[in-house]
């Protein structure tokens, strides 16, 4: 039996010779692990989560509402040429 060590990155070819033993870890650990190829970033395995809501508190508060969308909006930041 092979015991991996979790790091926060791993090559694609390390994660290609031993993906189950990696996402064994991520899932238990519940740590994502960040791919590299030639050491730059290329892809994020994140642990799956069941709470949908952790998910979208980052767009809480980002939605604006417009009573009238059909209105256009912000034309007194434009100034007109004569």
């Amino acid at each position: 039996m092979m015991t991996i060590v979790m790091q926060q990155s791993v090559s694609k070819s390390q994660f290609k010779a031993q993906v189950l033993q990696y996402l064994r870890e991520v899932e238990k650990k519940k740590q994502p692990l960040v791919i590299t190829h030639e050491g730059k970033p290329v892809v994020k395995v994140t642990p799956y989560t069941e709470d949908p809501q952790t998910l979208l508190k980052s767009l809480r508060g980002s939605i604006t509402k417009y009573e009238d969308p059909t209105e256009p909006v912000g034309v007194e930041d434009w100034e007109a040429l004569k």
